[in-house]
């Protein structure tokens, strides 16, 4: 096929175990221990069938381990989508190579702040390029296909492994080595990567990229926002902790439906009356906060449905643009 028929799809590398080899094909957990990392470019020529399926242009990015990716990543990606849909005109669109540790975080963000107007991707695998029955080509392949298809416009940000293309705002990693790890719990995937096309079933309804009205292009990091976890017997040290250590925003994740134990909520409620914003969100990763008489009481809002880690990153970006508790639960009713 020639490359002026195939689409041309950007294909940005950060690392990963998509970019990771072993040193032997059963090598399915430790083999980080090697540090051995290809760049975009190596993974293209290691699977060099994707190159029948698009025009792709890779993109070397630092190999970054996921647990270790934040803000400053954060941005420099935003920052590189953007130049590389300005550099080409005619793009299709942008696949991501990440890793699967904060693969939701990353396609969470870049949801919220990317102003492109073609489908970006993100893909990872569970296990490594060098590895027996390793799913990185697959996941390129379809991650090319779904970035390529025209059907995955105004879709936002998407997440692509096992053939199933995810939203980024629901999707969440669910299982430390199964294939299936990505899952949306309330919803259900988008659409499927099938041999014969890519098939799509819904639409996300919340607002997201490009027509946001968050950047990050002019910031220098993100306000302080943690979570704090609540367990049997949680006594509000750790929201204390937060708060002492400059916490301009708080997540607790509770119990659900959404409660957190009385202690935790005394803690809560000096945070609010120290001027912190705090969300409540639901340990269990699933279903709707009820804003509940008792933390309209308190001044503490509700997470809609995002788990912790979604619900923390909202807060934070939202906190770059206002402390206004009102402003703020307009935000989360909105993406």
């Amino acid at each position: 096929m020639s490359s002026t028929k195939r689409p041309k799809v950007a294909f940005i590398g950060t690392g990963g175990t998509i970019s990771s080899l072993g040193i032997h094909p059963l090598e399915l957990q430790d083999y980080g221990i090697h540090d051995k990392r290809m760049h975009a470019s190596q993974i293209v020529e290691r699977f060099p069938v994707v190159n029948e399926i698009a025009q792709v242009i890779p993109v070397d990015f630092r190999n970054v381990p996921s647990p270790e990716i934040y803000f400053a990543e954060w941005k420099e990606l935003a920052t590189l989508c953007h130049r590389v849909v300005a550099e080409h005109p005619d793009l299709a669109g942008i696949v991501i190579g990440h890793g699967t540790a904060t693969l939701e975080e990353t396609a969470w963000i870049l949801n919220l702040v990317l102003k492109v107007d073609v489908p970006v991707v993100l893909i990872g695998s569970q296990r490594p390029a060098s590895s027996l029955s390793t799913d990185a080509a697959i996941n390129l392949v379809n991650g090319v296909r779904a970035a390529a298809s025209a059907d995955s416009r105004r879709r936002g940000v998407l997440v692509l492994l096992n053939d199933e293309i995810q939203a980024a705002r629901e999707v969440t990693k669910t299982s430390n080595w199964r294939m299936h790890t990505f899952r949306t719990p309330d919803f259900g995937i988008l659409g499927h990567a099938d041999g014969d096309r890519i098939a799509y079933y819904r639409r996300p309804e919340r607002r997201h990229m490009p027509d946001t009205e968050i950047s990050i292009t002019d910031l220098d990091a993100l306000p302080r926002v943690d979570i704090a976890y609540a367990y049997a017997g949680s006594d509000g040290s750790a929201m204390r902790a937060f708060i002492a250590a400059g916490a301009k925003g708080l997540v607790s994740a509770g119990f659900a439906p959404g409660m957190p134990p009385a202690a935790d909520l005394a803690a809560m409620t000096e945070a609010v009356k120290q001027g912190i914003v705090v969300v409540q969100s639901s340990r269990a990763g699933s279903g709707r906060i009820h804003r509940s008489r008792k933390l309209t009481d308190a001044g503490v809002l509700a997470a809609d449905n995002l788990n912790p880690q979604k619900a923390r990153l909202l807060l934070a970006l939202a906190l770059t643009r206002t402390s206004d508790p009102a402003e703020i639960e307009r935000i989360f009713a909105t993406y």
